[in-house]
């Protein structure tokens, strides 16, 4: 099994309880485990709207707040990478997609997991190839087809 280092934190949000619960350390392990294929150190930070915001705009030039970003700094010989979510998006999200805001987080880790390594989305085709190994995690994990 690979190696990960996880520092997992939460920034002021709202409802951060509810949050917390939906994000256990333990599930996060497992969770980002199950999408690596190599050793990683990788930070999980849940964040408010603003400065989810803030981060996109700084980086993507994206003036709002996206409900997963990756900042990959390194993919060999260890994956090394930061996961910003922004929490009430991804709250509203799994709301209007009926799922679980524990169900709508592990799919997110897996798919910042995967950008972390280099998968990206940006063509059809790679689009296509990325959903079809995050849908093959996410089953692994015991969830349903995310998309």
């Amino acid at each position: 099994m690979n190696q990960l280092t996880l520092s997992l934190q939460f920034g002021k949000i709202a409802d951060a309880p509810l949050h917390r619960a939906a994000l256990p350390r333990h599930k996060v392990t497992r969770w980002l485990r199950a999408a690596l294929q190599d050793d990683a150190e990788i930070t999980v930070r849940i964040v408010d709207t603003e400065e989810g915001q803030t981060l996109n705009r700084d980086y993507r030039q994206k003036d709002y707040a996206t409900n997963v970003l990756t900042f990959d700094y390194t993919q060999e010989p260890v994956v090394t990478a930061d996961l910003v979510l922004c929490a009430p998006v991804v709250a509203a999200e799994a709301k209007e997609q009926n799922k679980t805001l524990e169900e709508h987080y592990a799919h997110l880790l897996v798919h910042g997991a995967l950008h972390a390594q280099g998968w990206d989305h940006d063509e059809d085709e790679d689009a296509q190839v990325m959903e079809l190994r995050e849908s093959e995690i996410m089953a692994r994990l015991g969830f349903e087809n995310p998309y």
